[in-house]
């Protein structure tokens, strides 16, 4: 582990005029150059208590008996619990599956989640939907502007990501990790086994809501190190009312704007912080993770500064697609969004096609 590594400096971005050009190319330079950036929280429409309230519920859960969680295991859909373990975010190199549970919770409709609930949560069912539907609008803010500094109409994006328009791969997910010295991780060696294994995330972008004194998030840095990133950038807390969302390029702006978003490969670890402190917190995370509709075709965006990327750099695509963005043989169809995910999902759990 690079534990002595200098955390990571990202720029703090505020997001509250979604309709400014400037802040779209801030947002545009930042995404080009780390893959990862913060979003003031002042300038969304979370709360304080959006947030803690999204807290409370998740480690209620996390606390609920194995037969409650049981009720709504995941599914091929990528929509329920899964236990300790039960991920391999980087199978080629981990040894055993990642010391976490999860739960995720797909597209709402009219109010109603789609999917079991279980009894600790059913009396929170629109609390639930809410959130999530501010993640959805948060998420909408950042795709307009990153539209915007890739000179592109501001709703490119936001349009191909609308649940009106059909079923997304949009998840809320509820993440809990497990201290260095809970009795689900004691025995394990921390030096070689991680939290959540090396990996990008499979959609657009990505809302991370961290807790302060909960830290284990690394991401790998253009040299091949890891770098630890603060879950407040210089530890001001007093400048927020809630720590600033952390956001991510997952592989779809990546292939979309062939390589010239990065999605940077992450990971979770026990800091060795955590394992020295006498008193070491579980960590806790929300996590939206925003796709486009189903049927969205993956071809490239018809845009200038991506194009001026393309000839400079000749393209750079996103493993499992075939090469750059415009590499599509002659006869072959473009890759849906649902068919890119089904591929990952199937790698991270062992589902089958069939399944």
């Amino acid at each position: 582990m690079t534990d002595t590594a200098a955390p990571i400096e990202l720029p703090v971005i505020d997001i509250s005029n979604p309709n400014d050009p400037a802040v779209g190319k801030a947002m545009l330079d930042a995404a080009a150059k780390y893959g990862f950036l913060y979003v003031n929280s002042k300038g969304t429409d979370f709360s304080a208590e959006d947030v803690d309230h999204g807290f409370g519920l998740s480690k209620k859960f996390f606390a609920s008996p194995a037969t409650e969680k049981e009720v709504c295991r995941i599914t091929p859909n990528n929509r329920g619990w899964s236990g300790m373990h039960t991920e391999t975010l980087d199978p080629e190199h981990q040894r055993t599956g990642d010391f976490k549970e999860a739960l995720n919770f797909g597209d709402f409709k009219d109010g109603k989640a789609q999917q079991p609930l279980p009894e600790s949560l059913l009396p929170h069912e629109s609390e639930i939907d809410g959130f999530a539907q501010l993640c959805n609008k948060t998420c909408n803010r950042i795709l307009t502007l990153l539209s915007l500094g890739l000179e592109m109409p501001e709703d490119f994006f936001t349009t191909r990501h609308d649940p009106k328009n059909g079923p997304t791969g949009s998840i809320l997910r509820y993440l809990y990790y497990p201290s260095i010295f809970s009795p689900a991780t004691a025995s394990y060696k921390h030096d070689k086994d991680v939290r959540a294994g090396a990996h990008s995330d499979y959609g657009s972008i990505t809302l991370l809501f961290q807790r302060p004194g909960q830290p284990g998030l690394e991401i790998l840095t253009p040299e091949g190190t890891w770098a630890p990133v603060p879950i407040i950038p210089g530890n001001d807390a007093d400048a927020y009312p809630f720590p600033p969302i952390l956001v991510n390029i997952g592989d779809l702006l990546s292939y979309w704007t062939d390589g010239l978003l990065k999605s940077t490969v992450h990971r979770v670890v026990f800091p060795l912080a955590e394992q020295r402190s006498p008193n070491p917190q579980d960590r806790y995370t929300l996590v939206y993770f925003c796709h486009p509709v189903d049927a969205t075709e993956l071809v490239p965006i018809p845009s200038g500064v991506v194009t001026e990327h393309r000839a400079k750099t000749g393209g750079v695509g996103v493993v499992g697609f075939g090469g750059g963005a415009g590499d599509l043989e002659p006869g072959k169809r473009p890759l849906t969004a649902q068919e890119h995910l089904e591929s990952r999902l199937a790698a991270t759990y062992g589902f089958t096609k069939e399944e």
